[in-house]
């Protein structure tokens, strides 16, 4: 090859460079504003999709903390743990209580989780039915209810212990057996702690209570749910233990179940803006 054609060749290999350099240099800046776009775009995407995700987060644990709270004031578990507090020592009591409506919750929230293994856009729908069902049962129990309410839900919750509270009555519980009942029977706090734990624990199926951890572990976060439900009830068991018996004879069981009708039909209505 002699010069001349080398130096041909240079020259058409460097026009052929500055051809393609200016031709990204042409198409590079709407490519960049396109990126650009699209990364903000996500990037807004993204903070919308987390503050939907805290709004439901904040959804579960508000709602089951008031829902709780609300149900559980002046309720026959409430009068319950009132009445064994005043019987027996109160870190017993609570303890005992406490554990119970634990306990209750998470198999609530197991149980609305099974729910979810159904289509989303019919459980949703029926968690809307159930608030509100539930929510007009109680407005409509608040306008019945005479003024004696109250103290007949305290006659019951007496009646109950009156015929549980013994250290021996333990014994004859089918759950415990025969052995482990007389072991219970044989040491006081122990019994006093079983005894608290069944009554209450019995009492509080098919509550209010449970049916709406229920339809809210199947709409919402579930750790969420049961954080918010387990201290609505250890606030409540902590008010009957503490001072239940100063305040028995203040709690209006008409204002209460209003009260919580009246947020069953608030977190419906929450639950269908939300959507599926």
């Amino acid at each position: 090859m002699d010069q001349h054609t080398g130096d041909r060749l240079v020259q058409v290999t460097s026009l052929i460079s500055q051809d393609l350099a200016a031709r990204l240099s042409l198409s590079s800046t709407p490519d960049v504003g396109l990126v650009r776009s699209w990364l903000s775009l996500q990037a807004q995407s993204g903070v919308f999709e987390n503050l939907k995700e805290f709004a439901r987060v904040l959804t579960a644990f508000t709602a089951s903390l008031l829902l709780i709270t609300i149900s559980e004031l002046g309720d026959k578990t409430f009068f319950i743990a009132v009445i064994l507090a005043m019987r027996h020592p109160r870190r017993t009591v609570f303890s005992a209580v406490l554990a119970a409506l634990a306990l209750m919750t998470v198999l609530s929230v197991l149980l609305g989780q099974v729910l979810t293994l159904f289509p989303k856009l019919y459980v949703h729908y029926a968690e809307i039915a159930l608030f509100v069902i539930v929510g007009v049962k109680l407005l409509y129990d608040a306008t019945q209810m005479t003024a004696q309410a109250e103290q007949e839900v305290i006659q019951e919750a007496e009646e109950v212990v009156d015929i549980q509270d013994s250290p021996k009555s333990v014994a004859t519980i089918p759950i415990f057996g025969r052995f482990l009942g007389n072991i219970l029977a044989r040491y006081t706090w122990l019994g006093v702690w079983a005894q608290a734990f069944v009554m209450t624990f019995i009492g509080e199926w098919g509550d209010r209570t449970q049916v709406s951890t229920i339809a809210l572990a199947a709409a919402y976060n579930p750790f969420f749910v049961t954080f918010g439900a387990i201290l609505g009830h250890a606030i409540c068991t902590a008010i009957a233990v503490i001072g239940g018996g100063l305040i028995a004879g203040r709690i209006s069981e008409r204002v209460i179940t209003g009260v919580g009708g009246i947020l069953f039909l608030i977190f419906g209505a929450i639950t269908y803006l939300q959507g599926v």
